[in-house]
């Protein structure tokens, strides 16, 4: 296949910006990649009465894996997912999620719970288990007097790229009784971020910054002040320290910041770890400027986290940003400063007399590059939105309400999947809207319905709304070179796609609607894939994982799936 390219450098206040834009992409066919099976839905769900290596696993009955979020995985290929049941341990109904990981928190009669749970599966050697590391039978961790469980992950945990270390968020009941000054008594702690850099599982934050013993829970720019939330996915570096979003509330108004916290291996009232070492804050939108101006963030979104240093975009206005960008700290000391990477008003590479004027919140980092989405131009086109058929009950039923005929909005036509090198400070065009792809945007109706309980099933975090995300995973190769894996829609055809770059990129795809299942799991042949999913952690080293559902009118199948891509 012989791809055209071309390159234009711009300068830009000393920063170079290469720009290589990859032609006839839709041309090449899938590649024959060498998919190995980490989970699929032949799989028995280890559970508390349940063994999958036991001679006999249907006696207690087990249930089957059979839905997934898209996977993280490390450097060395430990995988970490987020996974459900159809059904309850003894069997019946219940929704699962998408391919796509759009959390479908579905519906289910009392006592037939399905199964919702946090696992991993190092595939580095042929025939390692599959291991728990939550669900919903699991204690939540210490600080936890009132021996609460978990009621579920909300959304798909991630790992760090050098070490074994997970971090997921968690949803469940209080977890902590205490006596106020007056004498009353009252319970705290419904939500938090749980992590195993020493082994077992620990809490690395929660909702109990208003503990007087936990105050090193406590949002840092207010004493004795509780995070309400941690919306989105928290990251993971350096073996023990999370990086995270946290929401607060002061005086009735809504806050919001990107936060680290550094855990020690010593006890928390007879917990297994964490030490009482304080959040940190990188920027809020209380009082953190934006870099270059005398504007303070009004939004941050979910980092990402590698080598010590985390990643995360930023703006004064999420929905229609006139400043802000994506920007760099530094994972030492408080208040690290910030660098900024890219950001609005920079030239858009390959563009003439382009500027990014939106960029997106979900970015992918391995240390040193990023992959990012942005978009350019005032050219939209309007895009009607019908709320989901299946999934949480409730958030359908307040979706419709909301939106009876329809969302619409409107996407930008100019919009691409960039590389940004840290180290060599140029940013690569990767893929673009044209003659290839027509969206790499994303959207699904997420979020906490309005009085559905904290720490209930279902509660991601933030209100309810429709919102749309961009999906890519990249990974160094070595010095200046790299792969980016992204997911770009051409019409009505879903496909991941990998480019291989700097010099003269290169494009595979990797999986597309349409195509045969059996190509990545033989459990699935003759069934055509109909959904994929890809995150940001979901490339590290030769390691590229992703999930993918396949079915037709009469069967379905799913699971997760990792190849090895080699170096150039």
């Amino acid at each position: 296949m012989n791809y055209r390219y071309w390159q234009t450098k711009i300068q830009f206040i000393g920063l170079t910006v290469i720009a290589a834009a990859v032609q006839s992409a839709m041309a090449a066919p899938p590649v024959s990649f060498n998919w190995s099976t980490v989970v699929n839905n032949g799989d028995y769900m280890p559970t508390k009465t349940c063994d999958p290596a036991a001679a006999n696993p249907t006696t207690p009955p087990c249930k089957t894996f059979n839905s997934y979020n898209q996977p993280s995985v490390n450097g060395k290929g430990l995988v970490v997912f987020r996974a459900r049941s159809k059904g309850g341990e003894g069997g019946g109904g219940g929704e699962g999620e998408t391919a796509a990981g759009i959390a479908d928190d579905g519906g289910s009669e009392a006592g037939n719970q399905p199964v919702h749970g946090v696992y991993t599966r190092d595939m580095s050697v042929a025939g390692n288990p599959i291991v728990k590391i939550l669900d919903r039978k699991t204690d939540v961790p210490q600080p936890n007097n009132l021996g609460t469980k978990f009621v579920e992950p909300p959304s798909f945990p991630r790992i760090d790229i050098g070490s074994n270390t997970i971090a997921t968020r968690g949803n469940h009941q209080p977890v902590w009784r205490y006596t106020l000054p007056d004498g009353s008594e009252t319970r705290a702690g419904t939500t938090g971020i749980y992590t195993n850099p020493f082994g077992d599982l620990i809490t690395g934050a929660s909702k109990l910054g208003s503990v007087p013993d936990f105050s090193f829970f406590e949002v840092p720019e207010v004493p004795l002040l509780p995070f309400d939330v941690f919306p989105g996915s928290p990251a993971v570096t350096g073996g023990n320290t999370i990086v995270f979003k946290g929401n607060y509330t002061v005086d009735s108004v809504g806050k919001t910041g990107v936060y680290y916290r550094d855990l020690r291996n010593v006890d928390i009232n007879g917990g297994p770890g964490g030490g009482s070492n304080p959040v940190v804050l990188i920027a809020n939108n209380t009082d953190t400027l934006i870099p270059g101006t005398d504007t303070v963030f009004g939004s941050t979104a979910p980092p990402s986290a590698a080598n010590g240093r985390m990643v995360f975009a930023g703006f004064d206005n999420e929905d229609n940003p006139a400043k802000g960008g994506i920007y760099l700290a530094p994972l030492n000391g408080p208040t690290p400063p910030l660098v900024t990477l890219v950001g609005i008003g920079s030239p858009v590479p390959g563009e003439t007399n382009a500027s990014f004027n939106k960029l997106g919140e979900g970015v992918s980092f391995d240390g040193r590059l990023v992959s990012f989405w942005g978009a350019w131009g005032t050219e939209t086109r309007e895009l009607v939105l019908q709320c989901p058929a299946e999934g949480n009950k409730d958030r359908i039923k307040f979706c419709n309400e909301q939106y009876p005929n329809g969302f619409t909005t409107h996407v930008p036509v100019n919009q691409g999947i960039f590389v940004y090198d840290t180290v060599n400070r140029k940013a690569y065009r990767i893929a673009k809207t044209g003659a290839d792809f027509t969206d790499f945007l994303y959207w699904n109706f997420s979020g906490r319905v309005p009085g559905l309980s904290e720490g209930s099933e279902g509660d991601d975090g933030e209100a309810a709304r429709w919102r749309s995300s961009a999906f890519m995973a990249v990974s160094g190769r070595g010095g200046a070179n790299y792969h980016d894996a992204f997911k770009a829609k051409t019409g009505l055809v879903d496909g991941i796609y990998l480019v291989r770059g700097p010099g003269q990129p290169q494009m595979q795809t990797v999986i597309k609607t349409g195509m045969d299942g059996g190509l990545i799991d033989p459990e699935a042949a003759g069934l055509p894939v109909t959904e994929m999913g890809i995150e940001r952690d979901g490339f590290r080293g030769d390691s590229l994982v992703i999930n993918a559902s396949m079915g037709n009118e009469e069967t379905s199948w799913a699971g997760i799936y990792l190849t090895r891509v080699p170096k150039p």
